[in-house]
């Protein structure tokens, strides 16, 4: 894997996402994997998984329709959508490449734990399949600016297919919420942290009945220099590799000093 380059008009991509087959974002992502790509198919839910991270449906079966040809949607989780469509409808020839997204929302920090956007590049790496995450951040009762995207998603695409694709790595890119001529150009960046603030709700139903809302992450604090959520912040675009061997191997050296 570490030595495999990807031939763009050649390839076999596969799109997938976790806000469903009918969202603006993987429209857009369709549109530009068909610009890089003869050979582009879609397979995502059919609703909305949002948050959802590597969940596999196991207590039920899946059903997946063709909405249009090379394009499906199945009733499950995106994970199960990217694991359907390698190993069953595209077992002929696998994809060479998987595109997830473009969420509508950022994914940085603390989401790639639960991102279903991310979750499906993260299937597509586990199958040895090189994969791309991508989101688009935009701000609250502002409309998405998905133009930021579409500019700059094909080149970052064609730059990192360029590369010897590394083992074991998906990569996370985060657009921006800002218009096109605002963007400050392209960041490499680490996964961050947040000091994350209280988003847990707490109200009462019309009959006096508590109930519980978790809400939009809210932050405290600057972020810290060259992660995701600084690059961001700075309105650029971050690109970020995402290494699925999650062992501290520090913390593994020093265990085997205890337990031999």
């Amino acid at each position: 894997m570490a030595d495999t380059r990807i031939e763009l008009d050649k390839a076999r991509i596969l799109v997938s996402n976790d806000d469903g087959i009918g969202s603006p974002g993987i429209k857009l992502l369709e549109e530009i994997a068909h610009d890089l790509s003869p050979d582009v198919w879609v397979v995502a839910p059919e609703q909305e998984q949002s948050a959802s991270s590597h969940s596999l449906t196991t207590r039920r079966p899946l059903r997946m329709s063709e909405v249009t040809p090379q394009r499906y949607c199945v009733d499950a989780t995106p994970a199960d959508c990217v694991m359907l469509a390698v190993k069953h409808l595209l077992r002929d020839r696998r994809p060479d490449l998987v595109l997830s997204g473009i969420n509508a929302g950022g994914n940085v920090g603390e989401d790639l734990t639960y991102s279903g956007t991310v979750a499906a590049a993260m299937e597509a790496t586990l199958l040895d399949i090189p994969a791309i995450a991508l989101s688009q951040h935009y701000l609250d009762g502002e409309p998405i600016p998905w133009q930021t995207a579409a500019h700059f998603a094909p080149e970052v695409i064609r730059r990192l297919t360029q590369l010897p694709w590394p083992a074991h790595t998906l990569i996370n890119i985060n657009f921006p919420a800002t218009s096109l001529e605002d963007v400050g150009g392209i960041a490499v960046t680490s996964q961050g942290k947040r000091a994350i603030a209280d988003n847990l709700t707490e109200r009462l139903d019309p009959r006096g009945r508590p109930y519980y809302w978790i809400g939009p992450i809210r932050e405290d604090g600057a972020a810290e220099a060259g992660t995701d959520i600084a690059a961001i912040n700075d309105k650029q675009v971050s690109i970020t590799p995402i290494y699925l061997d999650l062992t501290n191997n520090p913390v593994l050296a020093s265990l085997k000093k205890v337990f031999g």
